[in-house]
């Protein structure tokens, strides 16, 4: 049996001793999603009965404020405070919940997000970012104030290295580990949630535990879980067997793809399903599609003082697998991460801990390392500032492109009104007038393009450049001096775990 917690609410003192968290992928896209309303009010049910009670909860894509309202409805009792965070054309996704009081709010939009010609992938329209919540554990205790940041990344869209949005999502993995690491340097806690499509150990994921002071909450209990789908090159490299469908929940904590998950399902067993027909997946469904794209990271902070209790890693799993009570299909493509910290002074009625922790680690509880960050090797730094080299100049001849089609369609209009005084037909006359309309409103269109949006992108990645050299110059400057203690200047972890540099490449999630 688990380890069972004290409730927060039982002791005498304001001291908070345990902290269950929640992030969830709704899947909740307007006019899109099939069964959006049902799902969502499940979601919302499904939160206000879960065990352990979530007392922190991030949501991604949850688009429509209706449906956030109808989860805040479900779930108030439980987690009073909430906020909604607008962003883009059609809005971030985002929303955080939680039981304790939210202090102070903001949405940063990633500078690197997408691109407006992909309409039908749509990142660049929802100004993606990331949802930042300072939560107060209990009002007027010093070392009880949680930084909250939740986030979905930008999907990758083909396979690497030719994926075009690698350096996106390396700009706003970069862009949220400074958000973490300069809430650590504070001296607070860190919670770091979400869809962040991406597998474990893959180049973001690498890139946000080393500039960050934070840990996979997943990897702290389960070291040698997955790297990534059982066909993932490293994953596959491993040498292990195909895991079935249960080893993945409980072990590699795969959250999208899952065999067990309906939404996977070819559309002929889909609509069996809808059509009523019982399915059942066998838990020893061998799962070779699975992977884990959503995270909890944490920090208990730097420079923590000694008094101040650290917070440990008491469980972690994966939830929200059951399907949905009356129509039989997954709540959403994606199944949520549930983690539990405690504090040391938590009150343990049994000796036995809900996961197994590393074999190496004595404590059934590991704590969350809160070492001061090193940074990462030059190389890895020469290869990001490679990455935006590369994309640099696909969007210098992206805008060239598109400025000389606006010159072209210039001229084109030119031609065709000078044409229509010589026209021998009223019809040859309008289909030129057509074409000069067409042709100059699509030119506007990609001139608009090319020299507002792409000239914004390239100074964005003036930015990110800038800021990955001036790095790579500190971590220079630290081996010639033999080290350094690294005292909040850039990220890192410890060597050992990034030896090698960053590697793997990320999976592509819906």
């Amino acid at each position: 049996m688990a380890p069972a917690l004290p409730s927060n609410g039982a002791s005498q003192s304001s001291e908070v001793t345990s902290l269950n968290i929640l992030t969830l992928n709704c899947w909740g896209l307007k006019f899109i999603s099939k069964f959006r309303n049902q799902r969502l009010e499940e979601i919302g049910r499904r939160l206000a009965s879960a065990s352990p009670t979530p007392e922190i909860v991030g949501l991604q894509e949850c688009w429509t404020q209706r449906d956030y309202l109808q989860i805040r409805d479900l779930t108030r009792t439980i987690l009073p405070y909430g906020k909604f965070y607008h962003s883009g054309i059609f809005g971030g996704g985002l929303a955080i919940l939680s039981k304790f009081p939210i202090v102070d709010s903001n949405m940063v939009r990633y500078p690197l997000n997408g691109r407006p010609t992909a309409f039908f992938r749509g990142d660049w329209f929802v100004g993606k970012g990331v949802a930042c919540a300072t939560i107060e554990l209990a009002p007027g205790r010093r070392g009880d104030i949680v930084e909250v940041f939740c986030t979905h990344l930008h999907a990758p869209y083909e396979r690497e290295p030719n994926d075009s949005y690698l350096c996106h999502r390396t700009a706003q993995a970069w862009e949220v580990a400074k958000l973490m690491r300069g809430a650590a340097e504070k001296g607070r806690a860190v919670i770091g949630l979400g869809d962040f499509n991406m597998v474990p150990l893959s180049f973001a994921h690498q890139l946000i535990t080393a500039h960050a002071p934070v840990q996979d909450v997943w990897r702290v209990l389960h070291p040698d879980s997955s790297l990534g789908s059982a066909n993932h090159p490293p994953e596959r490299a491993r040498g292990k067997e195909i895991p079935n469908a249960r080893f993945n929940i409980e072990k590699n904590g795969t959250t999208c793809d899952s065999a067990l998950n309906t939404w996977r399902w070819s559309k002929q067993v889909q609509k069996r399903l809808f059509n009523g027909e019982s399915i059942i997946v066998e838990d020893g469904t061998p799962d070779p599609r699975a992977k884990r794209l959503d995270y909890i990271f944490f920090s208990n902070g730097l420079k923590v003082p000694d008094s101040t209790p650290i917070w440990k890693v008491h469980s972690v799993k994966v939830g929200m697998t059951d399907p949905h009570s009356s129509i039989g299909c997954s709540l959403s493509d994606h199944f949520s991460v549930e983690a539990t910290l405690s504090r040391p002074n938590a009150i343990l009625i049994t000796d036995k801990p809900t996961s197994t922790s590393s074999p190496k680690n004595p404590d059934p509880f590991p704590p969350i390392d809160t070492e001061t960050p090193t940074p990462l090797p030059p190389s890895t730094y020469s290869q990001i500032l490679s990455l935006i080299a590369t994309y640099t100049t696909r969007e210098r001849h992206q805008r060239l492109l598109r400025l000389s089609h606006f010159g072209l369609s210039v001229l084109v209009s030119i031609g065709c009104f000078i044409a229509i005084w010589y026209s021998p037909r009223p019809f040859v006359s309008f289909l030129l007038l057509l074409l000069s309309t067409l042709g100059f409103g699509a030119g506007v269109v990609d001139g608009l393009i090319g020299g507002l949006f792409v000239g914004s992108e390239l100074r964005a990645l003036k930015e990110f450049e800038w800021e990955v050299r001036n790095a790579r110059d500190v971590a220079e400057e630290r081996e010639r001096l033999g080290g350094g203690d690294g005292d909040g200047v850039v990220g890192g972890r410890r060597r050992g775990d990034r030896e090698g540099g960053l590697r793997g490449e990320d999976e592509k999630s819906n």
